[in-house]
């Protein structure tokens, strides 16, 4: 079993940042994908953006551009990047991992439904 643990969340007005971090523990794989995953009131889950072993990186297109995924210099840690955040990006934030040899864009796919994941944290844009 695996246990996530996110930090960072918060509120912010529309045109800010913020930082998610996660720390992963328990059993990883020595092939497996991180990433992360959103849901906002009302809507179903989104996987956002994952990093394989390789360290190449996948994002969904409601964030490709502004939010960047990386692991930590600490072994099973991650971070999320969220830049130039709009009140659409309001939602509860979830670091997941999924063991197994998936890259990037094939793990964007198994997120949901195939992977461990956190208690979340809170994201909150205002306008």
């Amino acid at each position: 079993h695996v246990q996530l643990m996110e930090a960072g969340g918060g509120s912010v007005q529309a045109g800010g940042s913020l930082l998610l971090s996660c720390n992963a523990t328990g059993y990883i794989a020595t092939k497996h994908c991180f990433g992360w995953i959103r849901q906002a009131p009302g809507k179903e889950r989104e996987a956002i953006a994952t990093i394989d072993n390789e360290g190449s990186t996948a994002y969904a297109d409601s964030v490709k551009g502004r939010f960047t995924i990386a692991r930590g210099y600490a072994e099973h840690t991650l971070s999320l990047q969220m830049d130039s955040l709009t009140p659409e990006d309001t939602a509860m934030y979830y670091c997941a991992e999924l063991n197994g040899p998936y890259s990037a864009p094939v793990g964007l796919g198994y997120l949901i439904g195939f992977a461990y994941s956190g208690q979340g944290t809170q994201v909150t844009v205002s306008s």
